[in-house]
């Protein structure tokens, strides 16, 4: 089988041919040029699988490449080399997205075996992409797309309570999908062919809501023209999601605690209560806990709603969902057209911290959209929120000794460090570390970590 091709840029001509020789004596197809202008220039020419690079070069560097290629493909993988193995220069390469470096010299048998693996770990991540796609249905939980074991272990859960009557509260932030999460107990449970009422008590003028909630006779106060049921009779059979639970009076509070221990509701001005069969779901972007500390919470409510809880990580938490979420909200607002996102946007949307969640990125998307001008959407497109350029390697280390260090123990610690402070979750490590997931357990195996 053939070899992928190989770009190779180092001003050193006798190093140059060595490498070029090796490769290609391994089956590699190989173009070798002196300075970044060349390699630049045929990057715009031809395919490449990889890049291999000097830093250290006149004229454009080699980090200069380095984001040049990133800009062009996230996805290639990039090597570099370099003859004065500083620090600061080794770091930032591997912090702009190098795949890995090599310090000169270095026998033939190391880059060869370092290019290999580079491209071994792309070829698998092209191939987990797929895969992902293929299966995206069977982790969609009625409309919540993710892969990542956050959202899985939370719709797992959300899965196995669903088939019981059980109360449950949902936690997170606001925009993480609360509501969808309550409607897929809903349609996965017994359930599924009743009602689904949701009701956002936050948004309901405080004169009014608990009319909303449990409905009025006629006449019962001004403006009451007729009878109406409230949200609890209009949920029977079916479920009720309780939407911003935390906003509600105590007086409300106790009334609702009623309705779940009695299974009926008193109407405003009714003369005797209404029996509902109702399952009750509430959701919330507080903390109950603290609340009920604070008596802003009624206590023997909060371990009434409590029964199950269920926490929507914040998307940050997840980014590798993001670009599958990405896809689908383009895909929703460019149903006409097929339309796709440049890979430097996609890599700005996926460094993005999203405080404002899914519900913020599918604002973005649809943003990006209406104001493209073919069918991708390209960094130009996107706010300039996301696209400021965060902090420097230099913000990070601050004093370097004088005597030197090793940039090998110096990598070994920060993925100790990192997997010790996500608990050996890989996947949330790598992602702190802001590289992949293969990429994390190839260093890990380099270090004899385990």
């Amino acid at each position: 089988m053939k070899k992928p091709s190989i770009l190779l840029i180092d001003d050193d001509q006798s190093l140059r041919r060595v490498i070029e020789y090796n490769l290609t004596e391994h089956g590699y197809a190989v173009r070798a040029v002196a300075s970044g202008e060349e390699g630049l220039r045929l990057l715009d020419q031809e395919p490449f699988a990889a890049v291999i690079t000097d830093i250290t070069m006149p004229g454009i560097s080699g980090m200069e490449v380095l984001a040049a290629v990133r800009q062009r493909d996230p996805e290639m993988a990039v090597i570099v080399i370099t003859a004065y193995g500083t620090i600061e220069s080794a770091v930032e390469a591997m912090r702009q997205g190098a795949f890995d470096y090599l310090t000169k010299p270095f026998n033939r048998d190391e880059l060869r075996l370092t290019l290999e693996r580079a491209l071994r770990l792309r070829r698998l991540e092209k191939e987990n992409v797929h895969l992902r796609a293929a299966v995206i249905d069977r982790h969609r939980f009625e409309g919540i797309i993710g892969d990542s074991d956050r959202i899985r272990e939370v719709i797992d859960l959300a899965g196995r309570v669903a088939a019981s009557d059980a109360t449950v509260l949902i936690t997170g932030e606001s925009g993480t999908g609360k509501e969808l999460l309550a409607k897929g107990i809903h349609y996965n449970s017994g359930r599924a062919s009743g009602p689904f009422v949701a009701v956002n008590c936050a948004a309901i003028p405080e004169n009014l809501i608990e009319s909303e909630l449990f409905g009025h006779r006629k006449g019962s106060f001004t403006g009451a023209i007729r009878d109406k049921e409230g949200k609890f009779e209009l949920a029977d059979g079916g479920s009720l999601l309780l939407d911003e639970v935390g906003d509600l009076r105590i007086d409300l509070q106790a009334k609702i605690l009623r309705a779940l221990q009695e299974r009926n509701v008193d109407r405003v001005g009714g003369a005797s209560p209404v029996p509902v069969d109702v399952r009750v779901i509430a959701a919330t972007n507080k903390d109950l806990e603290r609340a009920v500390k604070e008596g802003a919470f009624r206590e023997d409510l909060y371990y009434r709603l409590s029964v199950v809880t269920l926490q929507m990580p914040p998307l940050r938490e997840r980014r590798q969902d993001i670009p599958l979420l990405a896809g689908h909200f383009v895909r929703k607002f460019n149903a006409a057209q097929d339309t796709e996102i440049a890979p430097d946007a996609l890599a700005a949307i996926i460094a993005y911290g999203w405080p404002g969640n899914v519900r913020e990125l599918e604002n973005v998307i649809e943003r990006a959209s209406v104001l493209k001008r073919g069918a991708t959407i390209t960094l130009a497109d996107l706010p300039e929120k996301l696209t400021r350029r965060g902090e420097g390697v230099t913000d990070i280390i601050l004093n370097l000794p004088e005597e030197g260090l090793s940039l090998e123990e110096l990598e070994r610690t920060l993925i100790v460090k990192a997997l010790e402070r996500h608990k050996g979750n890989q996947t949330r490590a790598a992602e702190y570390l802001r590289i992949t997931r293969p990429t994390l357990i190839y260093r890990m195996e380099k270090y004899g970590l385990k």
